[in-house]
């Protein structure tokens, strides 16, 4: 493959993704899942005052929890609609953030701009993860800290993918479930990193309905799973629906008609060099 064509099929990839990424209702989507992102957030050595760029930010989850924290705080994401509704959150509570849209594989900001670069659950799906890996050591200043949380290939949401990638078509890209093996992630921070600390915290999904209606608020509001549906035929799409409905079953907690599922994940924290 020539230069040209291998980065058209790069823009490709590329343009698909920013599109899978800015349908459903992420805003929505993200509600139920506060609770562990500022728990995530609360175990990283951040302190008041820092500069932090959220990575991957969607509809301002994670960067919202940040600047009620102290920090100052910048959110990037490839998905532009996300951003309009993080400013309006952001505002409502009287919160001063910068959205802007910026790519995890090459990030519009200069060496060293931040005292923390963190991301939870998106540029894991980044197709070339080792420009996310320079990307965000370029960025983060020396003594600083770059955090992820990644789900893990065992964890109940590495099963959810794997149910859905055995009915839709190879998406190009690596496993976004890598960036969740502890040694695979030491190989992509490998360079200019003083330290690297990594757990397997649970992450509790939780929603006040079924597990029939968890598989329709994602195939509704998760962008992912809603152009995973919409690629598939009607008898194929039951099929699906039925595997995700039966995972989403076996694993919950819950005896009231809510759901409750306990989601491992890799809580990836290094120091910047």
């Amino acid at each position: 493959m020539s230069a040209a064509e291998k980065q058209s099929t790069e823009d490709e990839l590329k343009t698909r993704l920013r599109k899978t990424w800015m349908t459903g209702d992420y805003g929505r989507f993200s509600r139920y899942l506060e609770r562990d992102a500022e728990a995530f957030y609360r175990r990283l050595p951040i302190k008041p005052g820092a500069h932090v760029l959220d990575v991957g930010c969607g509809a301002g989850q994670v960067s919202i929890i940040a600047a009620r924290l102290g920090a100052s705080v910048t959110g990037c994401d490839i998905a532009t609609n996300w951003l309009a509704q993080a400013r309006r959150s952001a505002a409502a509570e009287g919160l001063t953030v910068t959205f802007e849209e910026g790519d995890a594989e090459s990030l519009p900001y200069p060496n060293a701009s931040f005292d923390a670069v963190v991301s939870l659950f998106a540029a894991i799906f980044a197709p070339r993860p080792e420009l996310v890996a320079a990307e965000f050591t370029r960025v983060c200043r020396p003594g600083g800290v770059i955090a992820m949380g990644n789900w893990t290939a065992a964890g109940f949401v590495g099963q959810m993918l794997k149910t859905i990638a055995k009915h839709v078509a190879p998406s190009g890209m690596p496993s976004p479930l890598l960036w969740g093996d502890e040694p695979t992630v030491r190989e992509r921070l490998r360079t200019s990193i003083a330290s690297l600390n990594c757990s397997r915290p649970l992450y509790e999904l939780s929603y006040p309905f079924p597990p029939a209606e968890v598989v329709e608020f994602f195939r509704v509001n998760y962008g992912p799973m809603t152009r995973a549906f919409a690629s598939l035929g009607e008898e194929a799409q039951q099929q699906l629906r039925a595997e995700l409905t039966d995972l989403w079953s076996r694993h919950n907690r819950a005896t009231d008609g809510t759901t409750k599922v306990d989601a491992e994940y890799l809580q990836v924290i290094a120091v910047r060099g």
